[in-house]
């Protein structure tokens, strides 16, 4: 049952105007479809018609950040980016439920971000909870290597905002952005609810966020700039 629930999301994400693959993305049991092309590889401001600053949550889930952004800033254009496609099905359909046109969805594996927008495409950043790979820093997606990646595409001087519950991520984040020489720190905050947020968009709370709060897990925050 649950692998026919799967494909049949994958085959009405087929016909979603704001939901984006790529071939490399798919599963093994889905490599055989024919999908068709539909990723902008970098034309993202012809998809939105419109010249208004884009912005990215990586690791978006079911795009809950990405939603709620979109609503708050109308004006602004979101993207959330995930593998998952199951769950960005999710996120791609409440969009459209709610008939936002400033909201797409990419399933790609970040490590190939750059690939997907020009130099310069990108506004800012949001990385919301995510996995925190305990077991290898390369694959944080705030080590070096992602870094270099959303420099590329970032203008500069653009932010990036990481919210997460997981105190060696926030640590280690730290770490990289001392020795890091294209980042300049901004923020950082090992509890956000300590005293006034840091910034008016912290108060959107996900489900994961949710859990944790319950758990009695610290929320923690840091912002720096891309020079």
């Amino acid at each position: 049952m649950a692998r026919k629930n799967k494909l049949q999301r994958f085959a009405d994400s087929l016909q979603m105007p704001n939901f984006f693959q790529t071939f490399d993305a798919l599963s093994d049991e889905l490599q055989h479809v024919d999908y068709g092309q539909k990723c902008m590889v970098g034309h993202w401001h012809t998809y939105f018609d419109n010249d208004h600053p884009i912005c990215l949550e990586l690791a978006c889930g079911k795009g809950e950040y990405t939603i709620e952004l979109s609503t708050r800033y109308p004006n602004r254009n979101y993207i959330g980016v995930d593998i998952k496609g199951a769950r960005l099905w999710k996120g791609a359909a409440k969009a459209l439920r709610l008939g936002l046109d400033n909201v797409a969805f990419l399933r790609i594996r970040i490590e190939q971000i750059a690939r997907h927008f020009k130099p310069g495409e990108l506004d800012e950043i949001w990385i919301t909870f995510p996995d925190p790979f305990l077991k290898k820093e390369s694959r944080r997606l705030t080590a070096p290597r992602f870094l270099d990646s959303y420099r590329q595409i970032l203008k500069p001087k653009s932010s990036i905002h990481l919210k997460t519950d997981d105190p060696t991520l926030y640590q280690s984040t730290l770490d990289v952005l001392s020795t890091y020489p294209h980042t300049r720190l901004l923020t950082a905050q090992k509890d956000i609810y300590s005293g006034e947020l840091a910034h008016p968009d912290l108060d959107i709370i996900t489900y994961y966020e949710r859990q944790h709060l319950k758990a009695g897990r610290l929320i923690k925050y840091i912002r720096f700039a891309i020079t």
